[in-house]
């Protein structure tokens, strides 16, 4: 695993279906600059596990935050004690360099 500061440090770029899904050896790579993140076909997930209900809820806010600033959205499943956070571009029907600096925002905000 690489230093995840890189990707979080990045801004997500605009793609609305005009550049082709990653390929699996540019997946391959960046996801070894993630942490605990599984690579499912065309998205990435991973599950957050929290100690009660309001740090769960804290989570999903500052996700959502996150999504906001980037204006790239993942699929959240809450439940009591967890998130899973999941992602895909669905404008490319696949992985973008996107999914992968957003999921390295989230595993730094995770570390706080």
């Amino acid at each position: 695993m690489s230093d995840i500061g890189e990707l979080a440090h990045k801004k997500c770029r605009p793609c609305e279906g005009v550049m082709p899904p990653l390929s699996s050896s540019e997946v391959a790579i960046l996801m070894e600059q993630l942490e605990g993140w599984e690579f499912l076909e065309k998205m990435i997930r991973k599950d957050f596990q929290f100690k009660n209900y309001y740090q769960t809820t804290a989570f999903v806010n500052a996700v959502a935050w996150i999504s906001h600033r980037e204006d790239h959205h993942p699929d959240l499943t809450v439940g009591y004690n967890h998130c899973t956070v999941e992602y895909t571009t669905h404008a490319i029907g696949g992985l973008s360099e996107n999914d992968f600096i957003c999921a390295a925002k989230v595993d730094t905000l995770f570390k706080i």
